[in-house]
């Protein structure tokens, strides 16, 4: 039995040139961390006794014979593509957080897998190639509207500047200023809009309109670029910091019409209003999780005003996709 967990992640900045259509032609960066939340896989050779070759287990259940029949997409093909038909297998998922969230918790299914697989059939495969083979599953074969990033950071883990280019090739640099990541993580608040929605839906109306919404993705390059260079400084500013989350946000909620709706910006405004530096929403939009940055006096009063939603207390992480346990 192999236990496979891989990290959820908070975006900051960047979200959008990690699309290929936007790095292909432009080069892309993002800024994200991976954090204490996670997605497990759970994978094991089953005896040859069931009348079913494959047994999954997440929100549904399947027992199926062929590999072909399985409703799960990105399982599927995962099971497609590292499994044998020498052996039946089990896989089941679970999570610390709900999908469809903005944590990019299906990126880490998908990654903890293809890690779990190759662990079962005692196969090595580096961080690198893993968030590709992630990447390929999720963008060429299932032809999802999803970016580059998710893959990546569920893979590696910890807090980094991720470089995009037009060869297709990506570059992770970890950001190691301990003081300034330590006030980013002290002054996080996450509060749980309660909506969950498809992020490739969301995704294909910024894609369809993507040649008039250029000079936004232009903007969240340039303030991604800027924020790197006062990440790795000493003279690190956590409001202008949350203020850019903010600008981001204004570039973000103009690629889509779907992005946001009431709720979230009733949410995000009383957020404001009660003393938040800066926020945005997390993932593609239209719902999941809002990121707001304050100290601890607002802190604590946009807790007591949102009450009726959930937040949640996260701590960065730093190992990315990890096997716990082998049993034989």
């Amino acid at each position: 039995m192999i236990i496979c967990r891989s990290p959820m992640r908070i975006s900051f900045f960047g979200g959008g040139t990690d699309f290929p259509k936007w790095y292909l032609e432009n080069e892309g960066l993002v800024i994200s961390t991976s954090i204490d939340k996670y997605c497990y896989i759970t994978c094991r050779f089953l005896p040859n006794i069931f009348n079913y070759n494959y047994r999954l287990r997440y929100f549904f259940s399947e027992e199926v014979k062929n590999v072909n029949d399985i409703k799960h997409p990105s399982f599927r093909e995962v099971l497609r593509k590292f499994s044998t038909k020498k052996n039946i297998l089990e896989l089941v998922h679970n999570a610390d957080l709900p999908a469809m969230s903005g944590l990019g918790s299906s990126s880490s299914s998908t990654v903890s897998a293809i890690n779990a697989l190759n662990a079962l059939l005692k196969k090595k495969i580096s961080k690198e190639h893993l968030a590709k083979e992630a990447i390929n599953i999720e963008q060429n074969i299932l032809k999802d509207h999803v970016g580059s990033q998710d893959q990546i950071i569920a893979s590696y883990g910890g807090f980094n500047l991720i470089e995009f280019k037009k060869n297709k090739k990506f570059i992770v640099r970890p950001i190691t200023n301990q003081k300034n990541i330590n006030s980013i993580e002290t002054s996080i608040l996450l509060i749980y809009t309660g909506l969950q929605r498809n992020a490739s839906v969301v995704e294909k109306d910024k894609l369809i309109n993507f040649k008039k919404n250029e000079q936004y993705y232009k903007n969240i390059y340039d303030i991604t670029k800027h924020v790197y260079s006062n990440l790795v400084s000493k003279n690190f500013d956590l409001k202008n910091f949350g203020k850019l989350l903010s600008e981001q946000w204004k570039n973000k909620k103009a690629l889509s019409k779907f992005v946001t709706n009431k709720l979230i910006d009733e949410i995000y405004d009383e957020g404001m209003r009660l003393g938040a530096s800066g926020g945005k929403l997390l993932g593609a939009g239209n719902g999941g999780f809002l990121l707001f940055i304050c100290d601890r006096k607002s802190k604590l009063k946009i807790s007591k005003s949102l009450k009726n939603f959930f937040n949640t207390k996260i701590k960065f992480s730093y190992k990315g996709s990890e096997i716990l346990k082998i049993r034989k």
